[in-house]
């Protein structure tokens, strides 16, 4: 592969490079860079300015607001947000949901949701996750029943990420509960979160922050007309939705951007006669991290490529596997380098910690989730060794 950019690549890059650092508010990048973002209206506002300019949805078929573009360009359009520290778009609209309905969602429900998706006039949040269906979600106990031209939802999802700013859901509920798999019987529901019957509760994380939630579902009914695609296909939807989150989970330009910022705290701290980033054991991990970010990136235009095929592609198990991992390792390089000034916990200005140290612990705690989350790195082991090794 040439990692060259050609000509049309570097111009298209410095074109990106120039938008993100001139049309994004400086204060909100700012926000973006220190961990301090205003939620939800600095993700409303970027994503805004980014859907008028064509540049909020680039993965989605053109005629919905999406770019002709490779998947080296798509991934340019990444690194260059990522590095000029704009927010990026909600995920569960432009990676998840989104995707999901430009493949398989009737006319009418693409003309209804796509446009508004992309423009995050609708928040969406992601209904998947049960107590007792995490990583093993085939065994999902929510379950939509066929009444009329309605379907009756009763239920429970937990980790519902940002569910607290969310205007819709996208559901998985069982349809057929008679159905011979587990995997099969299943179907994919959007559902308005005002909808009478609908509980949230925040769940609170280690740090104090409220970031995920449980939903509660009884007797909610919901217009057919919201199911997507056939019924009791959900499951081969979901496995479509997760493969593009997991390529979108390895956060490559994100993870590049956190090594930038531990190599220039590092050239700043002092250790014995010269600084930290000069000492030979923490400069090999360092170089041992960005190599292997080389190599997930080679990966990841590999994978991306097969994005518009409408099949999950296995290999995505990799890039959220490795990406994962990559993740946590450069958020623990920064609690190393921040040292003691890690320990205080939102002490503000009051204190000699500086900002960035004090957002170190908290990140790192915050990014162990990155191994569960859109199944964990076990099964995606698993996924690695039966589907691609053949083991």
């Amino acid at each position: 592969m040439r990692l060259a950019l050609s000509d049309e690549d570097a111009k298209l890059r410095d074109e990106l490079r120039e938008f993100f650092t001139t049309e994004v508010p400086a204060e909100i990048r700012e926000r973006a860079r220190n961990d301090a973002l205003n939620w939800p209206d600095d993700i409303v506002s970027t994503t805004r300015i980014l859907n008028k300019a064509g540049l909020a949805v680039p993965n989605w078929p053109v005629e919905w607001g999406g770019k002709d573009w490779s998947p080296l360009q798509r991934q340019i359009w990444a690194d260059q947000m990522r590095m000029a520290r704009v927010p990026e778009p909600l995920a569960f609209n432009a990676s998840m949901v989104g995707p999901v309905i430009a493949q398989f969602g009737s006319q009418e429900i693409k003309e209804r949701f796509l446009p508004a998706t992309a423009n995050l006039d609708i928040w969406w949040c992601q209904g998947f996750s049960e107590p007792e269906a995490g990583s093993d979600l085939a065994s999902l106990r929510t379950v939509a029943v066929r009444d009329g031209d309605d379907y009756v939802i009763n239920g429970q999802k937990t980790w519902t990420t940002l569910g607290q700013f969310a205007d819709w859901i996208f559901v998985l509920a069982r349809t057929n509960p008679d159905a011979p798999k587990k995997q099969a019987g299943i179907s994919f529901i959007l559902v308005e979160m005002s909808t009478p019957g609908i509980t949230i509760r925040p769940i609170k994380l280690i740090d104090g922050s409220y970031e995920v939630n449980e939903v509660f579902f009884e007797d909610v009914r919901v217009p057919a007309n919201q199911l997507v695609g056939e019924e009791n296909q959900g499951w081969s939807y979901a496995k479509f939705l997760l493969s593009n989150e997991r390529t979108g989970i390895a956060r490559i330009g994100t993870t590049k951007v956190w090594l930038s910022d531990v190599k220039g705290r590092a050239a700043e701290t002092s250790v014995g006669g010269g600084t930290l980033l000069a000492d030979p054991l923490f400069a090999s991990r360092v170089a041992e991290i960005e190599n292997e970010l080389l190599a997930l990136e080679l990966t990841q235009l590999r994978v991306s490529g097969d994005e518009a095929t409408g099949k999950p592609n296995p290999a995505s198990s990799i890039l959220k596997l490795r990406g994962s991992q990559l993740q946590q390792a450069v958020t623990e390089l920064l609690v190393e380098v921040a040292g003691p000034d890690a320990l205080p916990f939102a002490g503000g200005d009051a204190i000699d910690s500086p900002q960035w140290a004090q957002h170190a612990a908290p990140r790192y705690l915050n990014f162990r989730k990155t191994s569960i989350y859109g199944g964990s790195n076990e099964v995606q082991r698993t996924i690695i060794s039966s589907t691609i090794l053949g083991l």
